[in-house]
C-alpha cells in the first residue's frame, strides 16, 4: 500500500506547485517584514575575547567518494519505537521504489594530499550524516580546499559566502573566461583541483548576526542532480577575534548543523544503478516509484534515524544551531524544536522558516530536560518522516 499523492514536480501537480509557490512567497514576505523590525544585534555587542586565534591559512582535503547510504539504518521508526508499517512502507520498502539503501556520491575529508587516509569525523560532528565535513574559518583567514574527484563522473566544489575569483567558482557556464580559469568548473574522475578562497568581513557575521554564520558548499556541474546525488556540506565563518584556535566560536559550548531536504533520488546521477541493484523496483509504476524515491530527510535520515545520542546537550549550555535547506518548490520547511526556545536575529522562536538554499544560525540555552522532537512542521513532511529527536541532559 502507499499514500496516493501526485509525484512532486509532475505536470499533474500544478495545483500543488502553485500552493507551494504561494507559500514560499508568503514566507519571504514574513521574513522581510521580520527583518525590518530588527534594530539591535541578536545578543548585543560582541565583547572582546580574552584570547582568540590569529588569521591563518586553513587547508582541507576533500574528495567526492562513491558510497552506499542508508536513510534508516536502525530498520525501525525511531519516533514511535515501532517497526515500519503501511504508512511508512512507500518510503522504506523496496518495491515500488528502491527502499532505504542508495548509491550516492558524498564529500569526505582526508588527512592530506595523498587522499589515502580518511580523516576520522570527530564525535561532535557524527550527526552530520550524509553532509560533507564542516569547513571552519575565521574572518581574515585564507581557505584552501584541495578537491579530488574519486567518483565516476565530473563534479566540482562551489562555495557560498566566501570570496573567490573566476578560477575558484566551481560552476561551468558561459562566463567569458578563458581555459586558464576553467579548471575549477568541473573536475574529471580521478582529477584534483585546488580552490583558494579569502574570508573578508563580508563573508562573516553582519551587524545583527551571532558570532558565527553558516554558508554551504556543493557541486555545481549540474546543481540539482549533484545535490540530490549527495554532494553538499557546511561552512562556518566566525567573526574576527571570536574564534578559538580550532576555529570554533568562543562564546558557544556546542554546535549542530542540520539540512532539511526532500532528497529526490529520481534526480540522482545513480538512479539507473540503484534500479539495477533493486530487483523489486517498479519504475514502470511511475507515480508510486517517483513518490517512493522522495526522501524527506534531516541530514539524510528519515523517521528519527538520526541517532539520538548524536544530538545531545546539557541544561544551560550555549548551543548554536546551523540550519539550512535545499531542493525545489516543495522544500518549504519549518524546523521546530519541542520543549525549548531559541534566539534568531534578536527574536525568540521555537520554529524557523527555510526556503531552498536558505541558511540560518540560531542560539539555544536548553532549560527543560528530556528527549524532545525536532521536525519539519509541514504536515506532509511529518507524515513522510522528516523528524528527529534531541536529548537535553541535566
Amino acid at each position: 500500500m502507499y499514500r496516493t499523492r501526485k509525484p512532486r514536480g509532475a505536470p499533474a501537480a500544478g495545483d500543488r506547485r502553485s500552493r507551494a509557490l504561494a507559500a514560499m512567497l508568503l514566507c519571504s514576505t514574513v521574513l522581510a517584514c521580520s527583518a525590518d523590525r530588527i534594530t539591535s544585534p541578536a545578543l548585543g555587542p560582541r565583547s572582546a575575547p580574552a584570547t582568540s586565534a590569529a588569521p591563518r591559512t586553513r587547508t582541507y582535503y576533500i574528495a567526492a567518494d562513491l558510497v552506499e547510504w542508508n536513510y534508516a539504518p536502525s530498520g525501525i521508526n525511531q519516533i514511535t519505537g515501532e517497526p515500519f508499517g503501511d504508512a511508512e512502507g512507500i518510503f522504506v520498502n523496496s518495491g515500488p521504489g528502491i527502499g532505504l539503501r542508495y548509491k550516492k556520491a558524498l564529500y569526505r575529508e582526508y588527512t592530506d594530499a595523498t587522499f589515502s587516509t580518511l580523516k576520522p569525523r570527530p564525535p561532535e560532528w557524527q550527526h552530520l550524516g550524509l553532509l560533507g565535513p564542516v569547513i571552519r574559518v575565521q574572518v581574515g583567514d585564507t581557505l584552501v580546499v584541495v578537491f579530488k574527484n574519486n567518483a565516476d563522473r565530473v563534479y566540482s566544489f562551489h562555495a557560498h559566502g566566501v570570496f573567490y575569483g573566476k578560477d575558484a567558482e566551481g560552476a561551468p557556464y558561459d562566463d567569458g573566461t578563458s581555459d586558464e580559469h576553467k579548471g575549477d568548473d568541473l573536475v574529471q574522475p580521478g582529477g584534483t583541483h585546488t580552490y583558494v578562497f579569502s574570508v573578508p568581513e563580508r563573508a562573516g557575521p553582519g551587524p545583527t548576526d551571532l558570532s558565527s554564520v553558516l554558508w554551504m558548499y556543493h557541486s555545481h556541474v549540474d546543481e540539482p542532480k549533484d545535490a540530490n546525488t549527495g554532494l553538499v556540506g557546511p561552512i562556518i565563518v566566525t567573526a574576527r577575534g571570536h574564534a578559538r584556535d580550532d576555529g570554533r566560536p568562543n562564546d558557544v559550548d556546542r554546535e549542530f548543523v542540520t539540512l532539511f531536504m526532500i532528497v529526490d533520488e529520481n534526480k540522482s546521477w545513480y538512479l539507473a544503478d540503484n534500479i539495477a541493484d533493486t530487483p523489486d523496483a517498479e519504475p514502470e509504476d511511475e507515480e508510486a516509484f517517483h513518490e517512493a524515491n522522495l526522501k524527506h530527510a534531516i541530514n539524510g535520515y528519515i523517521y528519527g534515524n538520526l541517532p539520538l545520542e548524536l544530538l545531545t546537550m546539557h541544561l544551560g549550555e550555549r548551543v548554536r544551531w546551523y540550519v539550512f535547506g535545499l531542493g525545489t518548490e516543495t522544500d518549504l520547511h519549518t524546523p521546530h524544536w519541542h520543549g525549548q526556545t531559541l534566539l534568531w536575529q534578536g527574536m525568540r522562536v521555537d520554529l524557523i522558516e527555510l526556503l531552498p538554499a536558505t541558511m540560518r544560525t540560531l542560539d539555544m540555552i536548553p532549560d527543560s530536560p528530556g528527549i524532545w522532537l525536532y521536525h519539519c512542521h509541514v504536515d506532509d513532511h511529518i507524515a513522510a518522516g522528516m523528524m528527529a529527536r534531541f536529548d537535553v541532559l541535566p
